[in-house]
Parts: C-alpha cells; structure tokens; sequence
C-alpha cells in the first residue's frame, strides 16, 4: 500500500468516526427525548377528595378560585417557599387532581327531593336541607344496599388516579388529602386497594394500586363515627403502602389527621385504638378565619389554614427531594 493509499485510508476512517460519533449523539439525543423518570421531571400525584355538600362544578374546576376550595395555589406556593424557587417550577413538580364525587348522590337527591315535593315542608334556618343534603350524603354511602352510590364514587376514584397516573408518572409518590365524609371514603378506597376487595375496576400500575402512597391527609374526619361499625372500633389502613420501599426504598410516609375542637363534624383518630395510634398522628388546629374559627363553620376552614397547608407543604418538599 503506497502513501497516498494509507492517507486515503486513513481520512476514511477519521470520517467513519466522525459519522459515528455524531449518530451516536444522534442517537443519544433521541434516547434522551423519550420519556424516562429523572430527578428533574419527577413529578408527586395529589388526589383530593371533598366532604359532604351540594354538587358545585367549580371545585374541580382548576381555572375556577373554588378549585379545591382554594387550596391548590397556597400549597404551591408554600412549596415553592421552602424550596427557594418560583411559583411555576413548583407547580411543575406536582400534579394535584379532585376527586369529585357529588354529583353521583346529588343527583339522586335532587330526584327523590322532588318526588318527596320537600319544597312545600317547613325548612326553619335551613335545617332540612342540610339533613337532606349534607347528612343524607352519608347515609346514602353508608347505608347497605345495592351499593351503586359506593360503587358511581369508586369509580370515580379510580379514574382519578388513572389520570394522575398519566400525567405524574405510573410509579409517582402518592398523596391523598381528604376532607369530611371525602376522608371516610378515601380510607374505604385504600382499605380495599391494601386487601384486594376492589368493588370498582382497577388500574395496573403501581400508583393505581396504591402502592405509592406514602402520605395521607384527613380534614374534619368523621371515621371515628364509622369506627363503631366495626369490633373494637376496627383497623385503619396501612400507612404508607406496605408495597411503597419496592419502588422508593428511602422514602417515608405519614398519616395526620388535622381537627378543630370547634368542629362538630370534625373528630381526632389516634385514640381509637392501638393499631389507629401506630398509623395516624392528630394535629389540632384552629380551622378558619375570625368569624369562622370559633363555630362549627370551621368545618370549611381547613383548606386554606397555615396550620394545614405547612406541614402538607414540608412533607411534599421532603418527598420529592427523597426521590
């Protein structure tokens, strides 16, 4: 081989590298385009669940100030206190959804309301619609029956963890907050997820199942009242998932059950029994503003109550910086 062939030979190869490096970053770049779960776009799942109620489209509504009771945006920015960066990159990182269930029971209310004609009943400072709207949404769940009402609010679980598991991540840390009756569902829900007694249809992937979850917020409870449904006041679920170290080996959990002393619908859960104080953790706080926080309209006045939305924010922080 003369010179001139070796030079040829070897401005080829120097090519041939060159062409094989750049595909090679070319086809670096479009692995790094395909979805994966890193630090950076990791992303924690909220469900929140209301209590009893009128139906009000609003509250799911995430245009709407009503938008989870006006929750959403202090806990974003409490986040994003804690974490030292603005508004937006907090909200990147968590995917909040409502689990919004009124209309199934408002629905049949409103129905059984004008065949009762309950309009032309005596209804002094409103007391029967509350009995029949307020109280008579958890009669309606609890009461036995052929279950549709049980089953039409499952449903509508388990599709908000579906989306929740499209948008934060199939294997996302999972948060529930639940207020009032929305907190004795929640507690329903998982009890069956942990003891494959599903009465809705279930998602595979591990959030779906409930694998993830790792903390678990009760707001003006009233699972103490249905505690006494069961011997010794029963068992509540396991906190977090007993399946969460297989996915997140480092990650902890909690369960605090936040209650006002002025909130006759509003319980504390540790007490119950042994197996409650293992699992869940009562915080009192003074729910509401100055002309709330001191009257059972404190039942309200969680959702936007510093003593509620900081620690929820502390251990959101916690969570992702875990990951």
């Amino acid at each position: 081989m003369n010179v001139l062939t070796v030079n040829s030979a070897v401005k080829f190869c120097q090519k041939f590298v060159l062409f094989d490096i750049k595909s090679s970053q070319i086809r670096l770049s479009n692995i790094e385009e395909a979805p994966r779960i890193t630090k950076m776009n990791q992303k924690i799942a909220i469900a929140v669940v209301h209590g009893i109620g009128l139906a009000n489209r609003e509250w799911q509504d995430p245009a709407s100030k009503k938008f989870i009771s006006g929750m959403a945006k202090p806990l974003v920015s409490e986040f994003a206190r804690l974490r030292g960066e603005t508004f937006q990159a907090a909200e990147s990182k968590l995917v909040i959804k409502p689990i919004y269930w009124a209309e199934v029971v408002q629905e049949l209310s409103d129905d059984l309301s004008d065949r009762l004609n309950l309009d032309s009943l005596n209804n002094p400072f409103k007391l029967r619609d509350f009995v029949f709207h307020y109280l008579g949404d958890a009669i309606a769940y609890s009461t036995p029956g052929d279950k549709k009402v049980n089953q039409g609010i499952h449903k509508i679980f388990s599709e908000t963890l579906e989306k929740l598991a499209t948008e934060a991540g199939e294997k996302a840390p999972l948060c529930i907050i639940s207020h009032s009756l929305g907190a004795v569902i929640a507690s329903d829900y998982i009890w069956d997820l942990q003891h494959d007694k599903s009465i809705v249809d279930i998602g595979n992937t591990p959030l779906e199942k409930g694998e993830t979850l790792n903390l678990f917020y009760t707001l003006g409870t009233q699972i103490p009242l249905w505690s006494m449904s069961y011997d010794n006041y029963g068992k509540p679920i396991e906190m977090p998932s007993p399946q969460l170290g297989n996915h997140y080996p480092e990650l902890t959990g909690e369960w605090i059950n936040f209650f006002d002393e002025d909130d006759v619908l509003g319980y504390p859960l540790q007490n119950i029994n042994d197996d409650y104080s293992k699992v869940v953790v009562d915080k009192q706080v003074n729910a509401g503003n100055i002309f709330s926080s001191w009257s059972p309209l404190s039942h309200n006045g969680y959702w936007k109550d510093d003593e509620v939305i900081e620690p929820i924010a502390q251990a959101l922080v916690k969570t992702w910086e875990s990951l």
